[in-house]
């Protein structure tokens, strides 16, 4: 695989253009601009690559050989920093013949910069406070075990829920508008429905809810679906979610 250039730290993953190409939506929306401070990137044949030293992730875009290129550099040239990456779907397999991975999860980055036709049943969604969380915590442990972000976290900037019933009636929908790390770009997660009332709508509700809410705030709102989550895929593309960006992650197996 052939090697790649560090930029100097004066560079900027922009100046290339690559974020306006389709596939390339996670750099456009996942990398700030300007740059911050201290941040490593590398770029090379057709790809772009930045690290998110906290949890060192390796993020990379562009075409699948570029991309594991510059993620087996980054895994080279600092071995006690990248534990895990994500890039364009098929990294996976190329930086496997480099070096061991595991735990690899297909996904799809989705975006969209317009508001989805209104949902009849968003009038029922309301916004949530601190006094919530214990109530947040235990319908996703019981509903949605596997949701990515919690109540407490720094990143959420809004939770939101639907009761049954008017007032202070039982849970049963809720979801957040949380951030992606680099950018502060808005970011959905955490849509759970009750698992005894799903197809009822519920879930429509509160995404076409959240959605709306981003891009009159920012002009735009982002997501991560599971790659095999079929209602999900329908749901978005539906709300008008664009799919142009498969990507795969995982994680770089230590000795």
């Amino acid at each position: 695989m052939q090697a790649t250039t560090l930029l100097p730290r004066t560079g900027d993953l922009f100046h290339q253009g690559l974020e306006r190409q389709a596939g390339a939506a996670l750099l456009r929306f996942g990398a700030a601009r300007p740059r911050p401070a201290g941040r490593i990137s590398w770029s090379g044949r057709g790809a772009a690559a930045w690290l998110d030293d906290a949890r060192g992730h390796v993020w990379s875009v562009g075409e699948p050989a570029g991309a594991a290129g510059l993620v087996v550099r980054a895994a080279h040239g600092l071995p006690d920093r990248v534990r895990e990456f994500t890039g364009p779907r098929g990294t996976d397999a190329l930086v496997g013949r480099h070096l061991p991975v595991t735990d690899v999860v297909e996904w799809v980055f989705r975006w969209t910069l317009a508001e989805p036709p209104v949902h009849r049943a968003e009038e029922r969604v309301a916004e949530l406070d601190a006094s919530h969380h214990e109530e947040l915590l235990a319908f996703l442990e019981e509903h949605s075990p596997a949701h990515s972000t919690g109540p407490g976290s720094s990143d959420v900037s809004l939770w939101v829920g639907i009761r049954d019933g008017e007032g202070d009636g039982r849970l049963v929908a809720c979801g957040a508008l949380s951030s992606l790390r680099d950018s502060g770009a808005p970011l959905m997660a955490s849509v759970a429905t009750d698992a005894a009332l799903r197809g009822q709508g519920l879930g429509a509700a509160l995404t076409s809810w959240l959605t709306r809410y981003a891009v009159r705030r920012h002009g735009f709102c982002t997501l991560w679906q599971l790659a095999d989550n079929t209602p999900a895929e329908r749901l978005y593309t539906r709300l008008g979610y664009r799919n142009e960006d498969p990507c795969v992650a995982a994680r770089i197996v230590t000795p």
